[in-house]
Formats: structure tokens, sequence, C-alpha cells
């Protein structure tokens, strides 16, 4: 729980602005979160999953200690961090098709959580560890600057009304955050089906001086969707409707 957010913050009711007294006397202050809390059910089966599954592949979250990645996987690959999976479909798929690389994911709803667990444990997946805990906290805290080789950012919220755009999560101190966290020749791939927030995306890569766009000279700036990311059902129906996909891929200078 963050002591800065009230109890009773909520997608409808967003904390006070900065500067507003608490009830103890301190002033709230904003804070960059990957997340926002949604409610949803664990299913037995994901239950089961973190029963079975999570002492192999969970870890814990600890601003105290720098993460050992090659202890937390068993060998030292390449490291992708892949910021909120969802029920982790992709997450699996794309573990499954590059198992030279190691993937550190992050997510905070349970139901998701248990799923991902589901699936890694039934595919003997090796290459996949998850944090239950908020990205930008384990950035800050548990991961040294310089050492991802890559960041996946897949369909996060577009909050699609004007008011709420501030919640977006690609935001220029975020992706700043983000690229300092990149290797030399790193990448960070995002993805959305919402043109509007594809073009602020798209804006703001643009904008940090540590990164360089790798979409063709004289494009619109978006790539093709690389081979690995796997097409959801959700993108497959909006693709029969008609509705676009717009994929970013930028490069650590």
């Amino acid at each position: 729980m963050n002591p800065d957010i009230p109890d009773n913050a909520t997608a409808d009711q967003p904390p006070p602005p900065a500067g507003t007294p608490r009830p103890d006397g301190a002033p709230f202050m904003r804070v960059i979160k990957s997340y926002v809390l949604r409610a949803g059910r664990t299913g037995p089966g994901q239950a089961r999953a973190y029963e079975q599954f999570g002492p192999q592949f969970l870890l814990n979250y600890d601003a105290s200690q720098t993460l050992d990645t090659t202890a937390a996987f068993g060998r030292a690959a390449p490291l992708i961090m892949e910021i909120g999976f969802g029920m982790g479909g992709a997450t699996a798929h794309i573990a499954t098709v590059r198992p030279n690389d190691n993937f550190l994911c992050c997510e905070v709803h349970e139901p998701g959580v248990g799923a991902l667990l589901k699936l890694v444990g039934e595919a003997g997946l090796q290459n996949i560890r998850i944090f239950r805990h908020d990205a930008v906290e384990v950035l800050d805290h548990m991961l040294p600057e310089g050492s991802l080789d890559g960041v996946h950012i897949f369909f996060p919220d577009p909050w699609h009304k004007t008011r709420h755009h501030k919640r977006r999560l690609i935001q220029t101190p975020f992706v700043n955050r983000l690229a300092r966290h990149l290797k030399p020749g790193g990448y960070l791939h995002l993805a959305t089906d919402w043109e509007p927030y594809a073009q602020q995306m798209l804006e703001v890569l643009s904008a940090e001086p540590l990164l360089k766009n790798t979409a063709a000279a004289g494009s619109d700036g978006y790539v093709p969707k690389p081979d690995y990311r796997p097409l959801t059902k959700f993108e497959n129906r909006g693709i029969q409707l008609g509705h676009g996909v717009w994929d970013l891929v930028f490069v650590r200078a």
C-alpha cells in the first residue's frame, strides 16, 4: 500500500492533487505507478498454480537488495522486462519462441499472475520470473541502470477520456526511467490499439534523447509487428472490425 495514496482512491476517484493536506497534516505526493488496481477473482486453477509453481517462479520484492538475476534464473542471459502482462498468454508465447532470453515480468493483479504461473508450469518454461509488484518500484530499487536488454509494454490502459490522460503510463518521466535502465543497444517495445495513445507514445519516445526510433526513414514512425509478439484474441477481433494496432520499437543510443 502506498502511504501517499488514500485507501479509498479508485480509477474514477483519483488521489487529491499534490500538496493537498492529508488527515495527518502531511501533503499527498503524486508518484508514478505502473498500474491501476481493478477487481478480479482468482479461480481455483490459478490458486493451485500459486501453490504449485509460485515458490519456483515468483520473486519477492525487497527494496533493500539489488536483484541477482543470474541466481534468480539459474543462468546468465539477456534480460527482458515486461510490464503489465494481463493474463500472461502473450508472455508465455514470447518466452517459448525466445528460449535464450530471460523474462522478468511485473503484474500486480492476482488472477493474471496466477494465470501466467499456470501457463509457465504446464509448459515447463524456465526463462520466466514474476514480481507481483509495481514495476516502477522494482526498477527503482532492485534493478540498476543499464541492466536491461529490452522492455515490453503491450496494450497499457489508454485512459480514453481527456481528463484521464495524465494517468497514462507512457509519460516523459517514466520513459526516461526506462531508457536509463536499458543497456546501450537495448530496446523498448510498445504496442497499443488506441491511435491517439499511439500518437502520444510516439511523441514522448521521440523526445527522449537516450532513445532512437528503429522505424524506417520516411515512415510514420511505427514498425511492423515483430514476429515474436503474438496476435491476441482481442487484437484479432479488432483487426476483423478494421481497428488498427501500432507497434513502436526504440533502442537505447
